[in-house]
């Protein structure tokens, strides 16, 4: 980590991820694996804000980056590591013996000239992608597909991985990185490792404007409100919120202590043991 020296007050306190030791200098994207996007700054197809404190932020370059992995048995080799402003992850361009390249998740300790393989006889081996059911239990692993054939959908985040629990029949025991532990198609293929940037997580970016750079947008305390918007809104001077039984969103659900996953979602019967839940301090 890169702790900046307190020049202004938005420099105090400034920790960032040291890039320039971690990536491959001197890079530029493949343009033709890039294209331009329209993001959807937490807006439905009617325009309509389903996700707050979205919008804005610098324009983006999407990477494309390959979450299928059919190339099967074709060794790659690892060009560059490069950062990706679409994601937290770093990403890695491949070059596959027969001369295709691809963008790729980058794993930890991922150095350019490494080499993997996609395939059911790959070696266990950082960077290789097998079926579940040929990973060693306690094997760490990501990028994980759902449906075997779909890509990559589980374990996508920088720094973070999944670990393969148990062999059970038709299914593979996942614990998730939340503490979930869940049943995956035993044929469904995954990474061999963890991800990449795990300091991410303790980066601070120091001042507003790097928030909004990045497309967060403020967040208001439904206290500062009025009553009409939220809540806990209204009063005068500082106030509690009242005599509810606990704090409320902006439109009038409890905030803390309910489920919110509907009791007869497709996926319940594949749930093992449910995620730790969080301390209220």
């Amino acid at each position: 980590m890169k702790i900046h020296k307190p020049t202004t007050p938005g420099r105090r306190g400034m920790k960032t991820v040291e890039y320039r030791k971690l990536l491959t200098p001197g890079t530029m994207p493949k343009k033709a694996l890039t294209r331009g996007t329209k993001r959807a700054v937490g807006r439905n197809a009617d325009g309509r804000i389903t996700t707050r404190h979205k919008g804005a932020g610098h324009k983006r370059l999407y990477r494309e980056v390959d979450f299928l992995y059919n190339k099967h048995d074709i060794p790659a080799r690892i060009e560059t590591i490069e950062y990706d402003p679409n994601r937290n992850a770093f990403i890695s361009l491949a070059c596959y013996e027969d001369g295709e390249r691809r963008y790729v998740l980058a794993p930890k300790g991922t150095e350019v000239g490494d080499k993997f393989m996609v395939g059911e006889n790959a070696p266990i081996k950082r960077g290789n992608r097998l079926p579940l059911d040929k990973i060693p239990v306690g094997t760490f692993v990501y990028n994980i597909e759902i449906h075997p054939g779909t890509g990559g959908k589980l374990v996508r985040s920088a720094g973070v991985y999944a670990e393969v629990e148990a062999q059970d029949g038709d299914f593979a025991n996942i614990k998730m990185p939340s503490g979930e532990v869940r049943k995956i198609n035993k044929r469904s293929y995954a990474s061999v490792g963890s991800l990449s940037n795990d300091e991410y997580q303790l980066q601070n970016w120091g001042k507003a404007g790097k928030s909004r750079a990045r497309g967060i947008r403020p967040t208001v305390r439904g206290s500062a409100m009025n009553p009409v918007d939220h809540p806990h809104g209204g009063g005068e001077g500082r106030q509690g919120i009242g005599l509810r039984r606990g704090p409320k969103t902006r439109e009038g659900k409890q905030a803390f202590g309910v489920r919110t996953r509907r009791p007869k979602k497709y996926s319940n019967p594949h749930i093992v043991s449910r995620r730790r839940k969080k301390s209220r301090k």
